[in-house]
């Protein structure tokens, strides 16, 4: 250890690779699903409700959260019911697909409205760490990738482990028939790709999901934290 003379040693941990190998639940991957508009004909909520479909026939319990009436972000008490309601899915979720329009060159701001209600912390909870996460978009023009790689982002500062595969279907309003389902093509022949990797990853990390997530910067934290309580504690 001499010549890691900046590290707390009593924290610092070699990757044990047996702690990476823990048994699988036995229950189905639980995947919650968002999607970032209001319009009565939405692609985004096509493509979400196509994706659930193919989830489920995966192995997967799916739940899909609507948007409707959530409030903006800080305009509304946390204990608001839709509020309350994603933050409940939000826990309940091992895995996530997010789904958003692409409007003038970003996500929508209903998608970030959701993401925003959701914090990186609830006390001691962190209710998006160490899940898994699918990014997909639609695009009224030519194929884009800005919604997917903003979401790419938050994803990371959400905790979460984003799949590397991801949708994004240009000229969404040809890729849906009269009933809102999919039509074949190469664009849901990756939307099936991006839902079959969301379940293997999620069934590969989620029951470890605690020991990848694990901080030698909390971990120092926390120890020191102790430390303080403890020196307290003898000097009463």
């Amino acid at each position: 250890m001499s010549d890691l003379p900046n590290v707390a040693s009593s924290v610092l941990q070699i990757p044990e690779p047996e702690k990476l190998s823990a048994a699988f639940s036995a229950h189905r991957p639980r995947i919650l699903l968002l999607y970032g508009s209001l319009r009565r004909v939405s692609y985004s909520r096509f493509l979400t409700q196509e994706a659930a479909r193919l989830l489920e026939h995966f192995g997967a319990e799916t739940r899909i959260f609507d948007p409707a009436g959530l409030p903006l972000p800080d305009d509304a008490p946390v204990d608001h019911p839709k509020v309350q309601e994603l933050r409940d899915l939000s826990l309940w979720s091992e895995g996530q697909v997010w789904t958003s329009p692409e409007r003038h060159g970003a996500m929508t701001g209903v998608m970030k409205s959701q993401i925003d209600w959701i914090p990186l912390a609830m006390g001691a909870i962190r209710p998006t760490q160490g899940r898994t996460l699918a990014v997909m978009q639609v695009s009224g023009g030519s194929q884009s990738f800005n919604a997917v790689n903003q979401m790419r982002v938050l994803g990371r500062w959400m905790r979460m482990i984003t799949i590397p595969n991801q949708s994004s279907v240009a000229k969404a309003y040809q890729e849906f028939d009269e009933n809102g389902r999919m039509k074949p093509s190469a664009y849901y022949d990756r939307v099936v790709d991006v839902m079959e990797e969301l379940v293997k990853f999620t069934l590969l990390t989620r029951d470890i999901s605690g020991y990848l997530t694990d901080r030698y910067s909390e971990r120092k934290e926390d120890a020191a934290a102790l430390e303080k309580r403890v020196a307290l504690k003898s000097a009463v």
